[in-house]
This record gives C-alpha cells, sequence and structure tokens, in this order.
C-alpha cells in the first residue's frame, strides 16, 4: 500500500462583466449583462493506493479500480484512518486482491469534492495501469452521499455504484436529461442500508433507488439489513458477492 500526494492546476472560464452587443430595445433600467473571469487554482489531496499481488505498471495487462470514499469519521490528516472500515482494510490481509484500490482522504471539517475526486481518478488513471472499462465506486455513510453525488455528475465513467449508508439529490436526478440522463439510465447499482440507522435514515437510499426506477434504470437494487444500525458497511464489504459482482459489469464507451 502507498501513499500518493496529487496536485492539480486548472484554469476555469467564468468571464468580465460586459454587456451583450445588443441594446435593450425600450432602454429601461434593466439590461442583459454578462460575467467572465478566468480563475486558477490548485486541486489537492492526500490518497492509500493499492495494487495487487502481481502487478505491473508498464504491463500489458490492466486492472479493475475500485474508488472507495470513507466516512465523517475518517476525515484529517492521519492517512492510516483511511484503512479502518471498506476495502483498504480488507487488502492488508488480502495482497491477491484483484483491483486496484484508491482511498482519499477528506480533509477535516471539509466533505467530498467532485471536482477534486474526477481529477484525482483522471490522474491516477494516467500513471497507473487502469482497465477504464471496469472503474467501480462506492462509498459509505458521508461516502455514501459522495458516491451518489459523483455518479450523478459522471456517471459515464463507472462500470457500477455501491453506495451504503448515504443519500443523495433525487431531484437532481430525476431532471437529468441528454446524455447524461442515458448514461445513468445504463448505471449498475447496488446500495446497501441498515433498516435501524438513526444517524443516516433508510429513506434517504429509498428514495435515491426509487429515482433511479423512474428514470428507466433497470438494473438498480437496495439491500437492506433488518437488524442493523449506521454500520451496515462491515457486512457489505466482506461479501465476496458484491466484488464478483462489480466484476461483472463493465461500461464500455457510448455507454
Amino acid at each position: 500500500m502507498q501513499t500518493k500526494f496529487i496536485s492539480i492546476t486548472l484554469t476555469l472560464a467564468l468571464s468580465a462583466a460586459a454587456p451583450f452587443a445588443q441594446e435593450n430595445p425600450d432602454d429601461s433600467m434593466q439590461k442583459p449583462q454578462k460575467f467572465e473571469r478566468t480563475i486558477t487554482r490548485t486541486l489537492h489531496a492526500d490518497y492509500l493506493l493499492f495494487t495487487p499481488k502481481g502487478y505491473k505498471t508498464a504491463g500489458e495487462k490492466k486492472w479493475p479500480l475500485i474508488l472507495f470514499l470513507h466516512g465523517a469519521g475518517e476525515r484529517g490528516s492521519d492517512l492510516q484512518k483511511v484503512a479502518v472500515h471498506g476495502p483498504p482494510r480488507i487488502v492488508k490481509a488480502k495482497p491477491e486482491f484483484p483491483f486496484i484500490v484508491v482511498s482519499p482522504q477528506c480533509p477535516s471539517g471539509e466533505q467530498w469534492s467532485n471536482e477534486v475526486l474526477i481529477n484525482l481518478l483522471d490522474d491516477v488513471i494516467s500513471r497507473q495501469a487502469v482497465d477504464t472499462n471496469r472503474i467501480y465506486l462506492t462509498g459509505l455513510s458521508m461516502g455514501g452521499f459522495g458516491s451518489w453525488s459523483l455518479a450523478m455528475q459522471y456517471p459515464e465513467r463507472w462500470a457500477a455504484l455501491a453506495p451504503i449508508c448515504g443519500g443523495g439529490d433525487s431531484i437532481r436526478l430525476l431532471l437529468a436529461g441528454g446524455v447524461r440522463k442515458k448514461a445513468l439510465q445504463s448505471l449498475p447499482v447496488w446500495a446497501f442500508h441498515g433498516a435501524k440507522d438513526t444517524t443516516v435514515s433508510l429513506e434517504n437510499s429509498e428514495k435515491m433507488v426509487e429515482a433511479f426506477k423512474k428514470i428507466g434504470n433497470k438494473e438498480v437494487e437496495l439491500t437492506v439489513y433488518p437488524e442493523a444500525g449506521h454500520d451496515s458497511w462491515t457486512e457489505t464489504y466482506d461479501n465476496p458477492k458484491l466484488y464478483e459482482w462489480f466484476l461483472a459489469h463493465e461500461r464500455k464507451k457510448g455507454d
């Protein structure tokens, strides 16, 4: 397991206040305007990188990848906290785990940033032997919310999605259109939640699953653990069927 640091500089075109060329015909007090400004900033993230036994960066073989998002309790600057739950915990005892696992850490007091995460993923892909048709997204609690959000913004990037005890903006999902809606309709989703969760209610996952069904997604499922509270992730991540389900899905261009 390796520790990596990523720093990415982006230039965002936003624009300077300037009027449209066309004058308002009635010359009223309210006139159309434009705003444009260029902003340059740096994105960064600390993360754990696991590569399986037999992995070679320069080899011909490409490997499936899991992007794992931890919960609120693992935020901070101590990367070892990230390995308390989920895939980064599992791989410590399973060097043959058949995925590249990328486990970023969210800074203290912050929430997951889609912009940081998608650029981190792109950076990892540029450096590692990743099968880009088999990239899987999962997370627990705050990371479950982050997984729903990232998947909705970039649905074409994931072969499958497995959010645990999270939730999201179901209205945003229902309002999706065009290419994004098509990608969301074909994104396999397997969500998990505890029926007795008093931290994040089961209703949060139910709303998201129902919204996916309403937009026409035919491969969306919710597993509810009747006796589980907030910790619905231990049973989920310890279940080999989750990883078999991941590997049964590929996402090719145009899907």
